[in-house]
């Protein structure tokens, strides 16, 4: 008897063993189904959070350095008051920075306040208005949907114009173009020359839709005088990117006055940042994720192994005569594995079932599908279950004496 035939002899005889006791299948397989609910929901979750981070960070852009006053991640209360005492980043510096970067394919200043914006009788609350120049469309990536962005005559001039963000046209403008139109801005008034592309939230944060983007001048002019501003660098060739950190550190240095052996009194943050965070937390929650799926799947593996040597206890007497016959160790090792397996497979199958309509629920919040890879992955996990499961008491049954087997009752 060839490998093939036995496999497809065992299959037969374990789908009968479990058509002839249904309920002890069922209530068997509840610890795999629940272990793979667990795996396949955390899957999902996971690449759900994976993708909406990616999408949410990529706004940073690979090829750009952010100079600021302090970290993007701190590690702690007392580093985060140590930054706060760090002198503010002026426009002068700002100037000399843009001078002293050869290496740089746009520099632009940043500044920004949270106000509302009104038209007529309509208004944005919460709206984060940013002062920048025309060099903002190249270091943020942003697109426009309709219309155009500050110009550098607008920028150096400061000329009362702006670029808002699809939420606020959506809340401000219902019939009314908003091209053309003019919002109140603080103290000011402003003529709306572009609308930007949608772009959504940034990290959960407030949405990148909801600000309106104003000459620096004119923000120095009417809302903050003497602002603290973040510069982003847009680099050349992303591939020397860490070459333009250095050379931007040291410039700064030089700009800030920074004597030789005194630490650097500000930030040079990038995209990498977030990434690394974001996959220690990844990390921290598949940890957790993966010790409850273990824990499921090893109650629910400790109960087939249980079944499975009621089973062999049940049937001594058939595996007697089977090897009394002819049949081979393996042969009997190989019917009992595949009766755990396919247990273990049917409890998978179940727990996909009732995971599919819990991950529709989460593609409402996440960009999250169940892939092929998960199912594949839970059905993997569920075979491998199963043989484990099994293992011993088909090493049992396999090792028996058919003389002893056949005098059982």
């Amino acid at each position: 008897m060839n490998f093939f035939t036995e496999l497809r002899e065992g299959l037969s005889i374990s789908f009968a063993a479990i058509r002839a006791n249904k309920m002890r299948a069922a209530l068997t397989t509840l610890g795999i189904v629940i272990g793979i609910v667990t795996v396949t929901l955390m899957g999902t979750a996971i690449e759900g959070l994976n993708r909406s981070f990616m999408q949410s960070v990529s706004t940073l852009g690979a090829d750009v350095l952010y100079v600021s006053r302090q970290n993007w991640i701190t590690r702690s209360h007392a580093e985060w008051l140590l930054m706060m005492k760090r002198r503010p980043i002026s426009i002068d510096q700002y100037r000399a920075l843009e001078k002293q970067s050869p290496f740089a394919l746009a520099v632009a200043p940043t500044t920004e306040d949270g106000m509302s914006v009104k038209f007529k009788n309509r208004r944005s609350d919460s709206v984060d208005v940013i002062g920048t120049t025309e060099a903002y469309l190249l270091t943020s990536g942003v697109g426009l949907m309709e219309g155009r962005f500050l110009t550098a005559a607008e920028a150096e001039g400061g000329r009362p114009v702006c670029v808002i963000g699809s939420q606020v046209a959506t809340n401000l403008f219902i019939r009314e173009p908003a091209l053309g139109s003019r919002i109140t801005v603080g103290p000011r008034t402003f003529e709306v020359v572009g609308v930007l592309e949608t772009q959504g939230s940034m990290l959960g944060m407030n949405s990148l839709d909801n600000r309106v983007i104003i000459p620096l001048r004119q923000f120095t002019t009417w809302i903050w005088n003497n602002p603290d501003l973040d510069i982003a660098v847009k680099v050349k060739n992303v591939v020397e990117l860490e070459d333009a950190r250095e050379e931007l550190r040291h410039v700064m240095r030089r700009i800030r006055h920074v004597a030789p052996g005194e630490p650097d009194d500000f930030s040079i943050n990038q995209q990498d940042q977030f990434v690394e965070m974001f996959h220690r937390v990844a990390g921290t929650i598949g940890a957790i994720g993966l010790f409850i799926t273990g824990l499921s799947l090893f109650v629910g593996g400790i109960g087939i192994m249980n079944i499975m040597f009621v089973s062999v206890a049940e049937r001594t007497r058939e595996i007697g005569i089977r090897k009394a016959i002819g049949a081979k160790r393996r042969t009997i090792l190989l019917q009992f594995l595949i009766e755990a397996a396919s247990i273990c497979l049917l409890g998978g199958l179940i727990g996909l079932a009732v995971a599919w309509p819990v991950t529709l629920v989460i593609q409402k919040f996440l960009p999250a599908t169940m892939s092929f890879t998960i199912v594949g992955i839970a059905l993997l996990v569920s075979l491998v279950t199963g043989v484990l499961s099994g293992f011993f008491p088909a090493w049992r049954a396999a090792r028996m004496n058919p003389v002893d087997a056949l005098r059982a009752e």
